[in-house]
């Protein structure tokens, strides 16, 4: 997706969960799409949040808009093409990368996330969030759904408590401290493998098998 197209997006997203409700929504979006094709990058930028405008200052938005100017077009034609169907919606954080999303059903917000979804394995991120919930929660059944095949069978979920809350617990507390600090950082995909480096010198290794991604190393 273009830079410039991921600035709209910020915007919007940080617009959606106003209160004002939709119809505010459209007018922020159609503004934001006139002073886009008007080359008006002072008005776009008052348009932005606070929390985007403490992160990039105005000299780098219209250097980033300048720069990408056919970008600029086909974003402010996208907008003012689909404004008119905006949804307006509200997504809060709750810990260990989770989000909650609601939208607004004949005014009321009604809750759009499935909540029960605890132990995904549909992306390296994912499984590495629901091991590390799994492994708070002290389930050891849901870790074993982590390990990869290759060394599945040697383990039970007895083996897999032993492991990670036996005579070793408080060096694999603190490795599991350290992931659950790093678990927004960069990861990089390779067909059925997986890296994701933390904390300078370590790095998590994921297997994608049939079932899943699959942690087979955390340090």
């Amino acid at each position: 997706m273009p830079k410039v197209l991921v600035i709209a997006l910020a915007m919007v997203a940080a617009m959606s969960g106003c209160r004002s409700g939709r119809s505010d929504a459209v007018k922020t979006l159609d503004a934001y799409s006139q002073a886009l094709e008007r080359k008006d990058y002072d008005a776009a930028y008052g348009m932005m949040s606070e929390e985007y405008r403490a992160q990039h200052s105005r000299d780098q938005f219209v250097d980033l808009l300048e720069q990408n100017s056919g970008e600029v077009k086909e974003t402010a034609k996208r907008l003012r093409g689909q404004s008119a169907e905006v949804e307006v919606f509200a997504e809060f954080n709750y810990g260990l990368g989770d989000s909650m999303r609601l939208v607004r059903e004949d005014g009321v917000w009604k809750i759009a996330s499935n909540p029960s979804q605890f132990y995904s394995q549909a992306s390296p991120r994912e499984a590495l969030r629901s091991f590390v919930r799994a492994y708070q929660a002290k389930r050891w059944d849901v870790m074993l759904r982590y390990v990869p095949k290759r060394y599945r069978e040697r383990m039970t979920k007895d083996t897999v408590r032993k492991q990670f809350d036996g005579e070793r617990r408080e060096e694999i507390a603190a490795m599991m401290k350290q992931i659950a600090a790093h678990l927004d950082e960069p990861i990089t995909v390779n067909g059925a493998e997986a890296r994701m480096p933390y904390a300078e010198r370590y790095e998590v290794v994921f297997r994608r098998e049939d079932d899943g991604w699959k942690i087979s190393d955390l340090d």
